[in-house]
């Protein structure tokens, strides 16, 4: 059997005078114009590859927002690619840092309307892609903050523990889950991180923690010693995050998460449906993405990703 390409990419957008316009690559080599991506290396996971790739080609330092599907194509070799894509809103202080030069791969960057882009991409799928992006602008909530919801990694079990249940530690599973979560959610540029006090969570955010420089949060209001005794906070912790409208990791327990992803859909004017609900069902060191309005609170939830652990 074939193995596929896997490759990762976004559609970069910003404001120009009032108007939304996204990015486009202009290949040297293939004489075409593409939305930027590229393949995924050894032991990376795909939000890592996308930002790594819109780095590379584009000098533009970003950071992911909303998932806008998946391209699937054959290759002349046979073998299918299969590319990931988000939106990533880009900073005038990024456009201003880029460093890009045309070179061997990259002829020109430009900055266009929705509707021009549609007309100058070479490939369907590219096109497909920015389809789904121009939804989102014609619902105005192109802008968009993430709640990152970590459940925290394998863990010793409840019945090989002699000590408190709130100190079980993780197993080196766990460790290596928490190792390639840093690595991953830093994607998204989280600013701010929320933990259970329990020894799992602590353990599983503090490679990330370490990662960004950010003082992690220790928040009794969702840890399972509280849920279990019904006396959790989770209306509180959660409706403090949506209010901020920053980016924000919230690492708890497989019990206590429905209830954190249920907080969120009822902060935002969401119903709950079945999609909602399966964002909670999380196996260890598994995470979701909430993706927010930044700008219209009651617009509800506008997207939810969720990611297997990478170990």
């Amino acid at each position: 059997m074939t193995t596929a390409i896997y490759a990762a990419g976004a559609v970069c957008w910003r404001l120009i005078d009032g108007k939304v316009h996204v990015l486009v690559v202009h290949r040297t080599v293939y004489g075409d114009v593409t939305i930027p991506k590229g393949k995924v290396d050894p032991g990376e996971s795909l939000p890592r590859t996308a930002v790594r790739e819109i780095a590379e080609e584009t000098g533009l330092e970003v950071s992911l927002g909303v998932p806008l599907g998946v391209s699937r194509y054959p290759l002349p070799s046979g073998r299918e690619k299969i590319v990931h894509y988000w939106a990533a809103e880009v900073s005038e202080k990024a456009v201003q840092r880029s460093t890009f030069k045309p070179n061997a791969e990259i002829a020109a960057l430009e900055w266009v309307t929705v509707k021009r882009a549609r007309g100058y991409l070479s490939y369907e799928p590219d096109v497909e892609i920015l389809d789904n992006f121009a939804k989102l602008v014609d619902q105005g909530v192109t802008s968009t903050f993430p709640l990152m919801l970590v459940r925290h990694g394998k863990a010793i079990g409840r019945s090989g523990w002699k000590g408190p249940d709130a100190a079980r530690p993780l197993v080196q599973r766990g460790v290596q889950q928490a190792a390639g979560l840093a690595d991953t959610l830093t994607a998204w540029a989280p600013r701010r991180i929320v933990s259970s006090p329990a020894v799992r969570c602590v353990t599983t955010v503090a490679p990330l923690a370490a990662a960004t420089g950010i003082d992690m949060k220790r928040d009794v209001g969702i840890s399972q010693d509280a849920w279990e005794s019904g006396h959790d906070e989770v209306r509180r912790v959660v409706g403090k995050r949506v209010r901020a409208g920053k980016s924000a990791v919230i690492c708890s327990h497989g019990p206590v998460l429905p209830d954190i992803v249920r907080e969120i859909a009822l902060a935002t004017g969401t119903p709950l449906g079945s999609y909602v609900t399966d964002a909670a069902g999380l196996e260890a060191g598994a995470f979701s993405v909430v993706h927010l309005s930044a700008t219209n609170s009651g617009s509800g939830i506008i997207a939810i990703e969720t990611h297997a652990p990478r170990a």
